[in-house]
């Protein structure tokens, strides 16, 4: 299991969110959850480039940040399901914003994170 070898920073707004929200797949998950994909099964399949484990770990992240429960259900096989606590309602929408943000500037993000891309992949042929 993950152990932190250092203490966070927690001087501020911005750090309290990254250290809430920093991993991979967490806005998506809040999002998704939101939308009614409560099942983790559901999520894998809204998010099939992350592994089960990952989001598994993200989940029991943003559980632990009591922005989202579980609840498991009593039956053969069991069940779990996720929802958004209200304090997690709260950012949906900042990460409605955020989404908003990235649809007006789509062209020059693609074309920033395509040319960071391309630099590292050719930074890599140079050193083979």
């Amino acid at each position: 299991m993950y152990e932190r070898k250092t203490t966070p920073n927690l001087n501020c707004g911005l750090d309290l969110i990254g250290e809430v929200l920093y991993g991979k797949w967490k806005i998506r998950l809040l999002w998704f959850i939101d939308q009614g994909y409560q099942r983790p099964s559901e999520l894998q399949r809204k998010i099939p480039d992350a592994s089960r484990r990952v989001l598994n770990i993200q989940l029991k992240e943003l559980e632990d940040h009591e922005l989202v429960t579980r609840k498991i259900y009593p039956v053969v096989p069991p069940k779990v399901e996720y929802s958004l606590t209200d304090f997690g309602k709260t950012l949906i929408p900042v990460i409605a914003t955020l989404g908003q943000w990235s649809d007006e500037h789509e062209g020059r993000l693609r074309e920033v994170i395509l040319k960071q891309i391309l630099i590292s992949d050719s930074g890599d042929t140079l050193n083979l």
